[in-house]
């Protein structure tokens, strides 16, 4: 196998250990006395919802809604699936969570809500409060995604603008829950993914509120007034720890980025290439992170330190990007780019870094691969590296390259997976 088809196989074994056709029906509850509906949302629920469905007693009751992504839906037939904005909310959400929320809220204590997360359901599962409007939860959304700010501190505002997010389903209805999650978060704590639907919510409006400021967010007048009213305790906080309803409640994480990234290490271990697994929680802006990668197997080729090459650099987690251009590409053609300016040409080392969900950002990619002769070939087609990468256009960059990784939707998440092959 060439270089490339190699880093492009590693990243298919990444994918494969986070496949929800796989994962879910070991996690399948027994059916309980009374119903069992499903719901959810994230890029993964129709995968997941396909797979209960698959391995559910036939004759055991089963309903329900999950949310996805337009174009992540597969066929079901007891479990609907709708398909709805990501990253930016919309009415299909909308309308999908409150009649999610409607389903919860009918069960008794002898039925099941089994929950289905996985990343991207913060944006799916929207559900604005009373007094927001959906173009109000969008442009603040839109706002955070511009401003790099990471998944943790955007789902603590989404929380606080949300009637389901932050536990607020567990807490609405009387039924047993168990929520499987596939995890899109570094350190994989459930209140994070899709903002905790079935979670206890350690967060404040007043966190919220000193979020936007800190980025420098002028939200819409009635976002303002809710965080500010909210931070006056004049609405509803979210169902924090030790709240009655988490009684019932099991939140069980059934697939993880480190999963994924031991599955890449596998592979490389099978070819004779030593593996050497960084982290699944890198996080930061993606031009700088890979400034330090760039290091790292600088220090690997000329010095074997500390490595002897063959060595496969991994790594997961999910990096950020202020955008300040005006180009088109998501985090992980951002690495690559500033990777392939810090490298300058570097033999030797090769590179992939692609979104396990299949989509980058908000582009039809999941990545790209980076070969050591990136900048000369695109110097030789009057492409500019340094001027691309200011203008944040990682994905014009790799497909004047015909580099880019395209799968299509994977339909499951477990962050970023990056990898740089020193040979």
């Amino acid at each position: 196998m060439s270089p490339r088809e190699i880093l492009r196989a590693s990243f298919a074994a990444a994918v494969a250990a986070a496949d929800p056709l796989a994962i879910v029906p070991a996690n399948l509850p027994s059916p309980p006395r009374g119903r069992t509906v499903v719901v959810g949302a994230g890029k993964a629920a129709g995968a997941m919802a396909h797979a209960v469905e698959a391995h559910w007693p036939p004759h055991a009751p089963l309903g329900g809604l999950v949310i996805t992504r337009y174009g992540h839906g597969m066929e079901s037939v007891r479990i609907r699936v709708v398909e709805a904005g990501h990253p930016v909310p919309d009415e299909q959400g909308e309308a999908a969570a409150r009649e999610i929320l409607s389903l919860a809220s009918s069960l008794g204590e002898e039925d099941l809500l089994l929950v289905l997360v996985s990343g991207g359901g913060s944006a799916l599962l929207s559900l604005p409060a009373e007094d927001i409007a959906m173009e109000d939860l969008q442009s603040v959304t839109r706002a955070l995604l511009a401003c790099g700010a990471p998944i943790q501190e955007m789902n603590t505002v989404r929380k606080h603008l949300s009637l389901i997010q932050g536990g607020r389903l567990a807490a609405a209805t009387r039924a047993q829950v168990l929520a499987l999650v596939i995890s899109d978060v570094t350190g994989d704590d459930p209140t994070h993914i899709a903002s905790g639907p079935t979670v206890p919510d350690p967060t404040t409006f007043a966190d919220a509120r000193q979020i936007l400021r800190h980025y420098g967010v002028r939200p819409p007048p009635a976002v303002a007034r809710r965080l500010d009213e909210g931070a006056a305790g004049r609405w509803q906080e979210t169902p924090k720890p030790g709240h009655s309803a988490f009684a019932r409640v099991e939140n069980r994480v059934i697939a993880t980025a480190h999963a994924s990234l031991a599955a890449a290490a596998a592979f490389f271990q099978g070819r004779g290439i030593a593996p050497m697994i960084v982290g699944d929680s890198v996080t930061g802006e993606s031009r700088e992170v890979a400034k330090v990668f760039a290091a790292l197997a600088r220090e690997i080729r000329h010095h074997a330190h500390p490595f002897r090459p063959p060595v496969a650099i991994i790594s997961g987690g999910e990096t950020t990007v202020t955008v300040r251009g005006g180009g088109r590409g998501g985090r992980c053609t951002e690495f690559l780019l500033s990777l392939a300016v810090e490298l300058a040409g570097e033999l030797d080392v090769w590179a992939l870094a692609a979104d396990t969900d299949g989509i980058d950002g908000s582009e039809d990619n999941a990545g790209a691969t980076l070969p050591p002769d990136a900048l000369a070939r695109a110097a030789a087609s009057g492409v500019d590296a340094r001027r691309m990468l200011a203008e944040n256009d990682g994905y014009g960059f790799f497909s004047a390259l015909d580099e880019l990784v395209v799968t299509g939707p994977t339909r499951t998440n477990v962050n970023d997976y990056r990898v740089i092959l020193v040979r």
